[in-house]
């Protein structure tokens, strides 16, 4: 089906969408399909050269492990941001991230696989396990059989955790060490009870949802946010509110094996946090074990963050703080929330507008794991959001 058909199948009953068929390396599947070994991605290289590889994931709802035969890869950047060097055999993409490695090709002359497979952390929930490749030629031609890397199990959480708290910033940054805003926001997932004259695909007859601090995100259905937002306060009434809860509207034991349903279902709606333009934001993303924890990929618009720390279990203030870099914490725009864990991040809001973060599972997001900051104008025309241009198209 198509991508966007196979969404909308699955919100129309609030199940969960089908898996895919496949994994692609630059739109290829790869060998280890039936039908596409003659197509397979063949990139090639010549011995002692190195090449700099940028990676993307552009899958919608899997994150990947991705390894090269016999060689290792340097990562040197993600997310557009530089890192100091990392050796690794192996790197972690959720949804949307890139990370950028260079790789020289030093081993003897012969054809080695790229290959790519799911991190599947939510135990329990379905998720395509097929694995793709590409080809990197020494100029073997296909005379010889490609060598194959060693690929992490599709769970192994540890080796996510190695990679993502293995990377720095190239240098130190300089953080902003006063922060204005505080926020501890969880993210999880849920479930809606059905209605009346719903059709509900979930478990036991429910919808699937998702939310930020129990507040399952809608999209306006007329204006947007952001229109509203400029046009004053009265075109804001009934899109949008300003009441998101800066913390937990309820505290309780996050990741605990069995979460109360009491606790399972979110509130839904249409709120933004309020920003004044230059606060230094810091937030605890806080992952829950509602219906089933995983990792979370929750990637901002109109930012990128420093990665303060990541840590498993229900963040403590108390002894967490500690763990903090403060030196030199990777820049990134999508940052992993660890599987029944945390992670901290910290940026200065200084880009006025309406800015969605979210979760980049893209059917995460369709269960409303979102919310939208919005940021206020500063002084002057540099720090105020500007007029949309005369040709917008109408949303």
């Amino acid at each position: 089906m198509n991508p966007i058909d196979v969404i909308r199948t699955a919100t129309r009953t609030g199940a969960a969408p089908n898996v895919s068929d496949a994994i692609t390396v630059n739109g290829q599947p790869g060998d280890l399909y039936s039908c596409s070994s003659q197509d397979t991605t063949v990139f090639p290289v010549k011995s002692g050269e190195t090449n700099l590889l940028r990676f993307i994931n552009a899958a919608l709802n899997t994150e990947l492990f991705v390894s090269l035969a016999g060689h290792t890869m340097t990562v040197v950047g993600a997310d557009a941001s530089y890192l100091k060097p990392y050796n690794t055999t192996v790197i972690v993409l959720g949804p949307g991230q890139t990370t950028d490695v260079l790789v020289t090709f030093d081993q003897p002359p012969g054809r080695y696989y790229l290959a790519a497979r799911a991190y599947a952390s939510a135990q329990g929930v379905p998720f395509d396990n097929t694995t793709t490749t590409a080809i990197f030629d020494y100029g073997a031609g296909g005379t010889a059989s490609p060598a194959m890397p060693t690929l992490p199990a599709y769970n192994d959480t540890a080796t996510v955790t190695t990679f993502t708290t293995s990377l720095r910033n190239l240098h130190s940054v300089g953080l902003p060490s006063a922060v204005d805003e505080d926020l501890f926001f969880t993210v999880g997932v849920g479930l809606f009870n059905c209605s009346s004259g719903q059709n509900c695909g979930g478990p036991n007859n429910t919808r699937f949802a998702a939310s930020i601090n129990n507040a399952s995100f809608v999209l306006p259905s007329t204006v947007s946010i952001l229109q509203a937002h400029y046009q004053g306060d009265a075109a804001a009434t009934g899109v949008f509110t300003t009441d998101f809860p800066a913390n937990p509207p309820v505290q309780f034991d996050y990741t605990a094996q069995n979460v109360s349903r009491a606790l399972w279902q979110p509130v839904p709606g249409t709120k933004v946090y309020k920003l004044k333009y230059g606060s230094v934001v810091q937030i605890v993303l806080q992952g829950t074990n509602i219906f089933a924890g995983e990792n979370h990929p929750i990637h901002t618009h109109g930012y990128d963050f420093f990665i303060l720390a990541e840590g498993f279990g229900n963040f403590d203030a108390a002894t967490d703080t500690a763990k903090f870099n403060l030196d030199d914490p990777p820049m990134r725009n999508t940052v992993g929330v660890p599987l029944n864990g945390w992670a901290v991040i910290r940026f200065v809001a200084d880009n006025p507008g309406v800015w969605l973060m979210h979760c980049h599972l893209d059917v995460h997001i369709t269960w409303g794991l979102a919310m939208a900051f919005l940021v206020e104008d500063g002084v002057g025309e540099l720090q105020s959001l500007g007029a949309p241009p005369p040709d917008l198209p109408i949303c």
